[in-house]
């Protein structure tokens, strides 16, 4: 794969402390402190400090970094795979199928995104699965619409041309010879979408439609809001989540940007295919 450029390496630092976070989550409880006052501030018993209900911020934190991560990963992969695909099949195949796929990307792309999900998630109810399918199906267009790019260039290259011509079939070139040559784009929208999925699992959380029963980061931004602690300026409580989402999103971002690089996926590599 060659040496790490200097986006790859910080991203994938970030990513490495925030998987470490969520390895610790793991940890018995007797390994965090526990106070019976509420809104304690930040203390060598409790690291962090404790929220309105007396319990260890850092304990929440750690916990609410297995919960986001689980969401943003298991979203970007639902919608990753759709996108994938759909792009494939749409690239490649051509013809009416791929005026059929191209309309159905064209229009889940001009479909405002956030008011959907959050119609859905109200729907549906709050859970982590909801959470998930609800990223999935609204999040692929732009990996749709990438791929797409990509098969339409290799179904156009001589040595396509070559195999269909000694009697190739479609499937075995798609699965011998395109899904091998867009994995790299694949790859870098998955990591671009972790992040994207991270802040959409906040907001739903934080404007109550997450699960409560499996407290998020966003879902303790919800909780400091509602219970008070922004009013009475404990900013432990939810100062901690939010450098927690930022610097997850950040280490994803440059992780993707620098495959982005690495293997000249950037969108204007592609824009003339569009």
């Amino acid at each position: 794969m060659g040496k790490l450029n200097r986006a790859e390496a910080l991203g994938i630092s970030l990513i490495l402390a925030i998987s470490i976070m969520t390895v610790l989550s793991l940890l018995p409880e007797e390994y965090f402190g526990r106070s019976s006052a509420a809104y304690s501030p930040p203390s060598p018993e409790n690291l962090l400090g404790t929220d309105d209900l007396g319990d260890d911020v850092l304990r929440s934190l750690l916990r609410g970094s297995r919960v986001s991560l689980s969401i943003g990963i298991l979203g970007s992969v639902f919608s990753t795979l759709i996108g994938g695909l759909i792009g494939v099949f749409s690239g490649f195949m051509g013809g009416a199928l791929d005026d059929l796929l191209s309309s159905l990307i064209d229009l889940f792309m001009i479909l405002p995104a956030l008011p959907l999900m959050i119609v859905l998630a109200a729907y549906l109810g709050p859970s982590l699965l909801n959470v998930i399918i609800v990223i999935g199906l609204l999040w692929w267009p732009a990996t749709a619409r990438l791929v797409r790019a990509r098969a339409r260039q290799i179904r156009e290259s001589p040595f396509i041309e070559g195999l269909i011509c000694l009697g190739a079939g479609k499937l075995y070139i798609i699965l011998r010879h395109v899904l091998p040559n867009v994995w790299g784009i694949i790859l870098a929208r998955f990591v671009l979408s972790v992040p994207g999925a991270i802040l959409l699992e906040s907001g739903l959380s934080f404007i109550g439609l997450g699960d409560p029963r499996s407290p998020s980061w966003g879902m303790m931004l919800h909780f400091a809001m509602t219970r008070g602690s922004l009013l009475r300026g404990a900013w432990w409580t939810f100062v901690p989540p939010g450098l927690c989402i930022t610097v997850t999103s950040l280490g994803f971002i440059l992780l993707g940007m620098g495959l982005e690089q690495r293997y000249k996926l950037s969108t204007k590599s592609v824009e003339g295919l569009l």
